[in-house]
């Protein structure tokens, strides 16, 4: 997000934000891949049953992989905002928050927190859709700053 971008009016809330298309493209190509290798699976006549077994079980193991990577996303409410990464979710109040940020070339929002540290959000990502990531972001900014401690000179 540009510096010099006007602020924008904070969402209503509860609020989701997630990268849907990627989420789409990941659950798509899970499901697709699935399905192919359990067919697969149950129609080459050579395998014994173990094997048509270990096929499903590793299509299922795959296809868990593309679910877990779909799983991020930000919901934030009029208390705060809960950060559902890959494997972690954690939960914040708006004063934790001091700023939103997505600059050139992130991969994935960054919070900068109170205690010193910073929170990749990977519920907002430029990747597939860059102009919703950076509405997204904007919108998020604008409810850390009407809500938090939020810092508004970036």
């Amino acid at each position: 997000m540009s510096e010099s971008a006007a602020p924008s009016a904070p969402p209503a809330l509860p609020v989701t934000f997630r990268p849907t298309r990627t989420r789409a493209v990941l659950l798509g190509v899970g499901l697709a891949m699935f399905a192919t290798i359990t067919a697969i699976a149950l129609l080459l006549e050579s395998l014994s049953p173990g094997e048509r077994v270990s096929f499903v079980v590793t299509a299922a193991l795959m296809a868990s992989v593309l679910v877990l990577l779909s799983r991020p996303k930000v919901v934030a409410d009029e208390t705060g905002v809960t950060v559902v990464n890959l494997t972690t979710t954690r939960r914040l109040e708006w004063p934790q928050i001091l700023r939103v940020n997505l600059r050139p070339g992130d991969p994935w929002v960054f919070l900068d927190l109170s205690d010193g540290t910073s929170l990749p959000v990977l519920g907002i990502q430029p990747g597939i859709a860059r102009a919703r990531a950076i509405e997204d972001a904007r919108a998020l900014r604008a409810l850390a700053e009407s809500r938090g401690t939020g810092a508004t000179d970036h």
